[in-house]
């Protein structure tokens, strides 16, 4: 464990806003290659910079989350190749707890090839995946004593479903968080039994068709009569985040722009753990959204996650007097 994690577990060991989070999906090795511009078909061009680093939604959150003083561990799977050593050991220096995670024998760490633009600071990902997604049978070895939130990435719709419905018995008052990033077959079952939806533009656009982008209250409205969550999570990128709060109308909040768009790898991942940590912390979830979306704001100010709790703190010490407020 790194010194920097290991002071702030020091001091917030008695913090009453320290929660135990249990994080379910995928960790992902990232090859990061930052370009001037991106490239046309069939180019070749020369890498201003190449980095490794971490991903996966769900990884990505709970770095965030750890960042900002909660006690987190991951349940996923891992390959025993050095990727998956590697993935390990990232999370571990972070102070998350890894002894949930699967290992996989012959497999290959998931791997994320991402092109960096700085023209822009938007990223293009190729991705490559054979590993298996921890099933239901893997996650009913985990405790459920304990745990103050607990968050799936909405990947294996299947064994998803059977967790939830298994954390929804043991636990009828634990928060249950669920990221809905991409369509996949069987996502309908997994509106069923979380507290808390989470969701990707491209999700929605998928979900609702083409119509969402000229009225996404529209696609909530509908969303919120198909689940069973209370609070819903709509981020929408460089236009903010929407939310609905069940029985209420729809809210618009805006995006906080860095005055540069460096990263928005993650950027997402991001936003999902600002919430989070916004509603365990007893703030309303419009309050906790809007701290959510200064905080996706500042990640894509910057390359990568690290001190983001650091740079939110420093933000609100300041003059935040010009920090756009929601709209309806």
């Amino acid at each position: 464990m790194n010194t920097r994690h290991s002071e702030q577990q020091a001091t917030g060991r008695d913090d009453p806003t320290r929660r135990r989070i249990l994080g379910v999906g995928i960790a992902t090795l990232d090859l990061i290659h930052t370009v001037a511009v991106y490239p046309p078909e069939d180019a070749e061009v020369r890498a201003a910079a190449q980095r490794r680093a971490r991903g996966g939604n769900c990884a990505n959150t709970l770095a965030v989350l750890a960042d900002l003083g909660h006690a987190c561990a991951w349940a996923g799977t891992l390959a025993e190749d050095a990727g998956g050593a590697f993935l390990q050991a990232d999370l571990s220096a972070r102070g998350i707890d890894c002894r949930h995670a699967v290992r996989v024998p012959g497999g290959i760490s998931p791997t994320s090839y991402v092109a960096l633009s700085q023209a822009t600071g938007s990223r293009t990902i190729v991705h490559y995946r054979d590993l298996p997604e921890l099933d239901a049978a893997a996650f009913a070895r985990i405790p459920l004593d304990g745990w103050h939130w607990i968050h799936f990435e909405g990947r294996n719709p299947h064994e998803t479903q059977q967790m939830l419905a298994r954390c929804r018995r043991a636990l009828p008052r634990i928060p249950l968080s669920v990221e809905l990033e991409k369509p996949r077959s069987g996502m309908e079952s997994l509106l069923r039994g979380p507290d808390v939806l989470l969701i990707a533009r491209g999700f929605a656009l998928a979900d609702g068709g083409p119509g969402v982008a000229d009225d996404p209250r529209v696609y909530l409205t509908e969303l919120a009569k198909r689940t069973t969550a209370n609070i819903l999570v709509l981020g929408w990128g460089e236009a903010g985040a929407w939310l609905l709060v069940r029985a209420t109308a729809p809210l618009h909040l805006p995006a906080s722009v860095p005055e540069r768009v460096v990263d928005t790898l993650g950027a997402g991942d991001v936003l999902n753990a600002g919430m989070i940590d916004g509603l365990l912390r007893g703030a309303s979830p419009t309050d906790a959204l809007t701290r959510a979306i200064a905080l996706a704001g500042l990640k894509c100010g910057r390359s990568g996650f690290d001190g983001l709790a650091a740079a939110i703190r420093r933000t609100e010490a300041g003059d935040d007097q010009g920090q756009p407020g929601p709209d309806r």
